[in-house]
This record gives structure tokens, sequence and C-alpha cells, in this order.
């Protein structure tokens, strides 16, 4: 199948393109104009240069992304373009422009200005587990922009579907990001300061992830439907840091409670996992310890 990608050089990403190039399908990356380079996709994508197909829009604009996806011409197209991933707490303009502006911008290029001969087959959304609480700009801002997603598809019936993540990790996260910090902490035999950590998160490797938004593709869904990726089993992130210096054997030591805690956080987090099992047949294969482990080989080796 003929795949779009938004959001393709980020975390999850990178790892879903090559997961889906590795299958056989055509894989097409929506790059922004003036700030990546085909020619220079970071790792891994690097390594199947000439098996990916680049065009260029900033979602921002719909005339760029309309033309994009003409060019394109994708069966699937799965949007994992966001502002505040890493920084949910950005200014509301900004997260407003990218997450539901840049939302309705591909929707409208995707179901709107193509006949219906060259029309999307499906269309997956990310979200993210922080749009029921909304405590943050960037959940609001998604939150937001899935609601459009809903009333396009009860009013529209246009095949859009979203994939909820929950607290993802694994290989080429941001190095800021808890886990890799953690990591990098750890290795170098430091002490890392941190908050209470009593907050409970739902944690899943990057590759079950993708897997995931595989098997989203491959199943019928009813337009508006979301599929939740977690484990359905919630860690503290107190005890994630603690395991990643138990792992690593670390002569640093974990400061819990030395930083305040950040507003806008809710006590647990965990996904509908049983649910998504009975709709995608699908499951994670990854347990946490065995996640972190592969992570943490990944760290050393680059």
């Amino acid at each position: 199948m003929k795949i779009l990608v938004t959001g393709a050089t980020g975390f999850i990403g990178r790892h879903l393109v090559y997961r889906l190039v590795e299958a056989g399908h055509l894989v097409t990356l929506m790059l922004q104009s003036g700030v990546e380079s085909g020619s220079q996709l970071p790792p891994p994508l690097a390594q199947r240069r000439n098996q990916i197909e680049v065009v260029y829009a900033d979602i921002r604009n719909y005339q760029l992304t309309n033309r994009a996806i003409r060019h394109a011409n994708p069966d699937w197209v799965v949007h994992l373009a966001a502002a505040g991933v890493t920084d949910p707490f950005l200014d509301p303009n900004t997260a407003i422009r990218h997450n539901v502006n840049g939302t309705l911008n591909l929707l409208r290029a995707c179901f709107e200005s193509n006949t219906s001969s060259s029309q999307v087959d499906q269309v997956i959304v990310a979200r993210t587990s922080g749009e029921p609480s909304n405590l943050n700009v960037y959940a609001a801002s998604k939150a937001a922009a899935w609601n459009f997603c809903q009333m396009y598809a009860q009013t529209h019936d246009w095949p859009i579907a979203g994939a909820m993540i929950f607290q993802a990790y694994g290989p080429w996260q941001p190095a800021h990001t808890l886990v890799q910090a953690a990591i990098r902490a750890a290795l170098s035999g430091e002490n890392f300061p941190m908050t209470s950590g009593e907050q409970s998160r739902d944690w899943i490797y990057v590759c079950d992830v993708v897997a995931g938004i595989e098997a989203g593709l491959n199943a019928e869904l009813e337009p508006g439907t979301t599929f939740e990726l977690g484990t359905g089993k919630a860690t503290p992130v107190a005890d994630v840091v603690r395991l990643i210096y138990r792992l690593t054997e670390s002569d640093g030591k974990v400061q819990i409670g030395t930083l305040p805690n950040r507003p806008g956080e809710i006590s647990s987090e965990v996904a509908a996992s049983d649910d998504t099992r009975q709709l995608l047949a699908w499951q994670p294969a990854t347990m946490l310890e065995e996640g972190l482990r592969e992570t943490i080989q990944h760290i050393k080796n680059i």
C-alpha cells in the first residue's frame, strides 16, 4: 500500500516508517519545507533512503498540504506531526496552529479536495493519553483536533481513526525526555535529581507502538474509533528511574523529590489494552525491563 506519514522524522515516526518499508509498503514522508532535507534523513531512515519518497509541505498551510497529498496520492495516511510532544506547556497559539489547524488542513486535503477515486482510504491520527484530563496546552490542543476528527467522521463518514499513545519510550527518543535523560545520567555515573515520581504511567516500548499503528491500518475500523496503545499496566515514574539505575549498575544516585512536581499532571494513566487487543488482534510484546535494556544498549552503541 501507499502510505504517507507526517512527523516521520520524529521519535515514533522514524520507527514506523522503517517498519512499514520493511513490510514492503510504499512510504512517503511529508517533511516541512526548508526544515528537513530528504537527502539527509536521520537514522535509521537514512539506511532506507532509496526506498522512501519525500514530499514537502507545512501543514499549517492548506495549499501546500493539499498539493503534497495530491502528489503522493496515498492509500493510507498516518498523522504523527505535532508541536509540544516534549514541551506540553508551549505557547497556545503555536499549539493551535500546528495541532488543530494543521490537522484540519491535512484532513481536508485527504477528503475534500480529491475525487472519490483518489480519496485516502484511512487516516490514523496520533492522540495523547493526556487528552481526557486536558491539563496542559499540548493535551488541550490535541483534544480539540480530535473533536474535529470525530465531527467529520460522524457527519461526513470520513475514515478517521485515533491511535492514543501512552508513555512511549525507546531508541531515538529525544535526549531530554525522562527515560533517555535518566539512562544517560546513569551511564555517566551522575546523580539524577527528579520530582517525587509518584505519578504512574503506562510505559510502552516504541516497537510495540508502531506494531499497533500498523495493526490499525490493517483493521476495518468505524470512522471516529480510537484504539489505545499501552500495556494496561501502570508503573510509577520513580520506579522506572530506579530500575534504569539498577540495570546500568550506576554509581550515581536517584535523588527523588529534589525537584518540584510539574503542574498539569494526573496521578495515573493506563490504556484500555484489552479493548485494543479485541479490536486489532494486537498486544504489546515487550516487558518494561526488556524495553529499558534495549534502550540502554542502543544508547551505549551510538
